[in-house]
């Protein structure tokens, strides 16, 4: 925070500074209580009738007072880790969209409506890269009519944490009553030193095909359309699916220098040895044998286990995305 010669903290933001990154303290506790105090550093998404709203890094939206403010200024972008891959956000955006098809898609400006029967969340809404070139009231009401005629909940997929990600539309469809249901982190890392991870014996009987088979889905187990599913995991660049028989099973996809990895899963019985590193490490020897370099997964920000796997292989979180779901009162 900035302090003045004096030793009091002042407050340099405006609501001038809505869209800018910014580093805020505010006091709390009742008047007869021992004052204590909070910071807040994020994106400031709204400075509305004597509240600000600011989203953080993770995309958790904090309402601030106005009245309880003590100090607050404009920070610079949260700077790029030195660990993994140099990457922006729209290209892993575009990396991650290729890697993970719909069945339909419709333009609409810069947003791409996406569905695939319902077959995943990531298949099944708005990936918003830039302006829809409406107004975004009309914007969201045609994405709700798109929607449902195809019987499907509107979801309409947000990022922040990164340069160029999307706080302040996250912050208006809060405002608008749509609900983020669900978070995720988006983690890069070199590839090379996953496909030098030793995997041992585990990695003995791992078979790479290009379709996924019944033991596969049946592994992945959010199928509920089998066809849907096959159409869905077998589009992108150049996909493989590992299959460690009854006891792990993983996705690749090789887009360029990227290799993305998705549906590591273990069966329960097999857990912690190390299966799923085995899996990975040899599809990361198929990515670096087909010109990858990079490696990318997305994990769920509640998954503690993946996360601790992916941590321990080097991986980095790059920033983080969420999908809002319309509310029912939402738009009215």
């Amino acid at each position: 925070m900035e302090i003045t010669a004096g030793g009091l903290l002042e407050i340099r933001i405006t609501p001038a500074d809505v869209g800018k990154r910014v580093s805020v303290r505010r006091v709390e506790g009742a008047a007869d209580e021992a004052p204590s105090f909070t910071d807040t550093v994020g994106v400031l998404t709204s400075w509305d009738q004597g509240v600000l709203t600011i989203t953080r890094k993770s995309g958790e939206i904090v309402h601030i007072p106005e009245s309880s403010l003590v100090a607050g200024k404009i920070v610079p972008p949260a700077p790029a880790r030195r660990r993994g891959p140099a990457a922006s956000f729209e290209e892993l955006a575009r990396v991650g969209a290729r890697a993970w098809q719909p069945l339909e898609s419709e333009r609409l400006g810069e947003w791409t409506l996406r569905a695939a029967g319902g077959f995943t969340r990531r298949a099944n809404s708005v990936l918003p890269l830039g302006d829809p070139g409406i107004p975004l009231d009309e914007a969201l009401a045609r994405v709700t009519a798109w929607y449902a005629e195809r019987e499907l909940p509107a979801y309409v997929q947000t990022a922040t944490g990164a340069v160029g990600t999307q706080e302040l539309l996250g912050a208006e469809l809060e405002r608008r009553g749509w609900v983020n249901e669900v978070s995720a982190q988006v983690r890069i890392a070199a590839l090379a030193p996953l496909a030098d991870v030793d995997p041992g014996a585990s990695a003995c009987g791992v078979r790479l095909s290009r379709v996924p088979d019944e033991e596969w889905l049946a592994m992945y187990g959010r199928v509920k359309d089998p066809e849907v599913a096959r159409r869905v995991l077998v589009a992108g660049p150049s996909v493989w699916f590992a299959t460690l028989p009854g006891r792990a099973i993983g996705r690749l996809v090789v887009d360029g220098r990227w290799a993305g990895f998705a549906a590591v899963e273990v069966d329960p019985r097999h857990r912690r040895g190390g299966l799923g590193t085995a899996v990975m490490a040899v599809l990361a020897g198929r990515a670096l044998e087909e010109g990858a370099s990079a490696a990318w997964l997305q994990v769920e920000a509640d998954n503690t286990a993946a996360l601790a796997l992916y941590e321990g292989l080097g991986f980095a979180t790059h920033h983080a995305y969420h999908h809002f779901r319309r509310g029912a009162g939402a738009g009215r």
